[in-house]
C-alpha cells in the first residue's frame, strides 16, 4: 500500500510541475508581446559592453549600445549623444555650442573651457571614463582664459542609457585674482524635436521656439529675457510670456528637469543626485531649462543673490573643487500611450536610483571620495523661546547643514566650498550623511522662528567617522512678548498677497497657486491695486494673505518714472511702558538696491528712526522669485516713542531708480519690554 501511495504522490507532483512550466511559458509569451519601449527597457537582459573608439583624430566615441557619445578631441566639447539612432543635440550648431561647460568670469567674459589633452582613465567592458584637461599658464593664458586648471570628465556605463559628467577645477596659490560668477554645463537640443519641457510634476508645458522670440514674432518687455509672444509658430501660445527666469528652481528641488520629443517619444533629462557641489545652500535658486531648447546643469551663479555671494578668488588662496557628477539620462516610451507622463515618471525613478547610489563608487579620482571615505553627523535640535512655550520645543522640519566656517547664516553667501543639508524629523533629530572630509560649521534655521542658528564648534570630518552632537538648543532672537506680528517666519514672501497677472502677460506654466508669483509684471500690479494711496495694514483687522502685498516696490507713475512708497502699520497699545525697551523684529526675504526706512508715528520726520541703508542686489522681483537672501534687523525702540492708544509705523522703500528697487518682507513682529 505504501508503494502505491508513493506512486500516486509522484504522479501528482509530476502533474503539478507540468502545469507550472506551462504557466511560466504562457507568462513569458505574454510578456514578450509587450513592446520594449512601452516598459522602458532600452536594452536586453545582457547589455552590451562599453566600447571606446579613437580611430578618428578629431573625436573620441564611447558606445554602450544604448547611447553613443561623441566628444571633440582635444577641446572636450560634447558634439553628439546618439540615442535610438539619432543625435539629440542640435546638429546645426557649431561644435562649441552643442554640449559644453562654460564660466562667466572677469568683465563678464565667457570661457568655454577648451582643453588641450585627453586621457583614458578607465576602459573596461563595464565602464569608460575619459579626462579632458588643460593646465593654465601665466605666459600664454593671462587675460585670455580664466586662471584655472581644468579636468572635464565623461563616463559611460554598461546598461545605462546616458552620460555622467563632472569637472575637477583647481587654482594654484600663485594664480592671479579672478571672479567666477557662473559655472555650468549647457546642452542645446534638436530644435524641431524637443518642444515639451518638464521641471516638476506641475511645471510642464509645450514651449515656444527660438524663432518665436525673434522680433517678428514677439514683443520685447522690460528686459531682454522676457518677451510677449505675438505671432508664435504655435498659435496656442499667442499672448503668453516667455522668460527663462520663470523656470527657476531652488537647489533642494532642482534635481530633475528636461525635455520631451513628441515626434518619437524620447526624453532628455538632467539628473542631479546631490547638491553638495552647489553653492548658497538649499534655497538658492537657479536656472533649469528654457527656450532653445536648452537644458542646464547649474553649479555656481549670482542669480537671486547678486554679488553678495562669494565668487571672488584671490591670489595666495589655493582652491580645488569637484562639480558633479550629474547624469544626462535618455529614455523612450510607446507613442500610443500617455508617453509624456511615462517618460517623466521613469526619469523620476532613475533620479531615485541615482540618489540611492550617491556617492558614486565608479569614479576614478582621489578628488571624489566614495562612501567609505566620508563621514556623518547626527544630533537633535530643540528651540527655547519662553514667550512661546515654557518647555523646550522640537525643531520640526528645520534645515540643518554643514558648510564652510563663518558667521551664522553665512552659508547663503558661501560660494566656493561644499555644503551638506538635511531636514529634521518631527522630533528635531537629524543625520547628515556622506560628508566629504574637511572643516565645517553646523548651521540651521527653523520654520516659525526668526534668525540663524550656528553651533559654536568647528567640526572636522575624517574618513569613516560618525560624529554625535547630542542635543543642541537654538535660542532665536527675542527680547519680549509678542504684541503683534505680520506673516510667517519662513524666509519667503509666499504667504502674502500675490496678485494675478495681467491677462496679456500670462505664462500658463505659472498658473498653479504655488507658482503664481512667477508670473510676469506683478510689480506693476501694486500701482493698479493701490492707485489711490499706498498700503495701509491695520493690526487686528487686516489679513496679511489678502492685505499685505508680496513685494514693497516703487510706484509706477507712467512715462518710465517711479517714486518711493510708504506703507503703514496701524495698531493700538492699551498700555505703554515709557521707560521700557521695545523691539521691532524686521525680517526681509529679499532686497534689491533697496532701502527700508522706519519711522514711528511721524511720517514727516526728516531722519528715519532706523534705516537699512542701501542693501541687496538679488533682483528677485524681476526674476520672478519669492525670496532671495535673508536678512534680520532687531530694532530696539525706547518706550517713550510710543503712545497709549493708536500708533503707526511707517515703512518707506526709499530707492526708486527702477521698478525693481524692492524688498520682500518675511516677517514683522513688535515685542514689548521683557517680563
Amino acid at each position: 500500500m505504501d508503494k502505491v501511495a508513493n506512486r500516486s504522490h509522484l504522479k501528482q507532483l509530476v502533474l503539478w510541475l507540468v502545469m507550472i512550466i506551462e504557466l511560466l511559458l504562457f507568462v513569458s509569451a505574454f510578456s514578450a508581446e509587450i513592446p520594449a519601449r512601452k516598459i522602458l527597457k532600452d536594452g536586453d537582459s545582457y547589455p552590451r559592453e562599453v566600447q571606446l573608439r579613437t580611430n578618428d583624430p578629431d573625436k573620441v566615441v564611447i558606445d554602450n549600445g544604448l547611447v553613443e557619445v561623441t566628444i571633440a578631441n582635444p577641446s572636450g566639447y560634447l558634439i553628439g549623444i546618439k540615442y535610438k539612432g539619432n543625435n539629440v543635440l542640435e546638429s546645426k550648431h557649431h561644435s562649441a555650442n552643442k554640449g559644453y561647460w562654460d564660466i562667466v568670469w572677469d568683465d563678464d567674459a565667457i570661457d568655454k573651457l577648451v582643453t588641450k589633452h585627453v586621457k583614458v582613465i578607465t576602459q573596461t567592458d563595464e565602464l569608460v571614463e575619459l579626462s579632458f584637461t588643460k593646465t593654465w599658464k601665466f605666459e600664454t593664458d593671462r587675460g585670455e582664459t580664466v586662471p584655472l586648471n581644468i579636468d572635464k570628465r565623461f563616463i559611460v556605463r554598461r546598461g545605462v542609457p546616458g552620460l555622467y559628467m563632472y569637472g575637477i577645477f583647481e587654482r594654484k596659490e600663485d594664480f592671479p585674482d579672478a571672479n567666477m560668477y557662473q559655472i555650468r554645463i549647457a546642452f542645446k537640443l534638436k530644435r524641431h524635436k524637443f518642444r515639451f519641457m518638464a521641471i516638476s510634476d506641475t511645471r510642464q508645458r509645450i514651449m515656444p521656439s527660438e524663432e518665436d522670440r525673434e522680433t517678428t514674432r514677439s514683443r520685447a518687455l522690460a528686459y531682454k529675457e522676457a518677451v510677449s509672444l505675438t505671432n508664435p509658430t504655435n498659435p496656442q501660445l499667442k499672448g503668453e510670456v516667455d522668460d527663462k527666469y520663470q523656470y527657476s528652481s531652488e537647489n533642494k528641488d532642482n534635481k530633475l528637469h528636461g525635455w520631451i520629443s513628441d515626434e518619437d517619444a524620447v526624453g532628455f533629462w538632467v539628473i542631479t543626485p546631490s547638491n553638495e557641489f552647489r553653492t548658497g545652500g538649499p534655497h538658492k535658486q537657479d536656472l533649469t531649462s528654457h527656450v532653445g531648447p536648452t537644458a542646464l546643469s547649474m553649479f555656481v551663479s549670482t542669480h537671486y543673490t547678486g554679488t553678495d555671494i562669494d565668487v571672488a578668488y584671490k591670489k595666495g588662496e589655493p582652491w580645488k573643487k569637484v562639480f558633479g557628477p550629474v547624469l544626462i539620462y535618455l529614455n523612450s516610451a510607446s507613442s500610443d500611450d500617455d508617453f509624456r507622463k511615462t517618460l517623466w515618471n521613469d526619469a523620476k525613478r532613475q533620479l531615485n536610483e541615482e540618489i540611492e547610489s550617491w556617492p558614486y563608487n565608479f569614479t576614478r579620482t582621489e578628488d571624489f571620495p566614495h562612501a567609505e571615505q566620508r563621514g556623518e553627523v547626527n544630533g537633535q535640535l530643540l528651540v527655547r523661546d519662553r514667550y512661546m512655550d515654557k518647555e523646550l520645543m522640537q525643531a520640526q522640519s528645520a534645515f540643518v547643514g554643514l558648510a564652510a566656517p563663518g558667521p551664522a547664516g553665512s552659508w547663503q553667501i558661501e560660494g566656493k566650498g561644499y555644503q551638506f543639508w538635511t531636514q529634521t524629523d518631527k522630533h528635531g533629530r537629524f543625520n547628515i550623511k556622506n560628508v566629504r572630509p574637511g572643516q565645517y560649521n553646523l548651521y540651521a534655521w527653523v520654520h516659525g522662528f526668526i534668525g540663524n542658528y550656528k553651533l559654536d564648534l568647528n567640526i572636522t570630518i575624517q574618513p569613516g567617522n560618525k560624529i554625535k552632537l547630542g542635543t543642541l538648543i537654538y535660542n532665536p532672537p527675542r527680547n519680549g512678548p509678542t504684541l503683534w506680528e505680520i506673516g510667517i517666519p519662513d524666509r519667503t514672501a509666499a504667504e502674502f498677497f500675490v496678485p494675478g497677472p495681467y491677462p496679456t502677460l500670462r505664462n500658463s506654466i505659472c498658473d498653479e497657486d504655488d507658482d503664481k508669483f512667477r508670473q510676469y509684471g506683478l510689480w506693476d500690479r501694486y500701482s493698479d491695486i493701490y492707485r489711490h494711496g499706498d498700503l495701509v495694514y491695520t493690526v487686528g483687522f487686516s489679513n496679511y494673505s489678502r492685505d499685505w502685498f508680496f513685494a514693497h516696490v516703487p510706484r509706477n507713475m507712467g512715462n518710465s518714472t517711479t517714486r518711493p512708497t510708504t506703507w503703514q502699520i496701524k495698531y493700538s497699545l492699551e498700555n505703554v511702558n515709557r521707560t521700557g525697551n521695545y523691539t521691532l523684529q524686521l525680517a526681509l526675504a529679499s532686497a534689491s538696491y533697496a532701502e527700508v526706512q522706519v519711522r514711528f508715528n511721524n511720517p514727516d520726520a526728516i531722519r528715519p528712526y532706523f534705516t537699512t541703508r542701501r542693501i541687496g542686489s538679488d533682483n528677485v522681483v524681476a526674476r520672478h522669485g519669492i525670496h532671495g537672501l535673508y536678512r534680520l534687523y532687531s530694532i530696539n525702540v525706547p518706550g517713550y516713542i510710543f503712545q497709549k492708544g493708536n500708533n503707526t509705523i511707517f515703512l518707506t522703500q526709499a530707492r526708486s531708480q527702477s521698478s525693481f528697487n524692492a524688498v520682500m518682507y518675511d516677517y514683522i513682529r513688535l515685542e514689548g519690554p521683557a517680563v
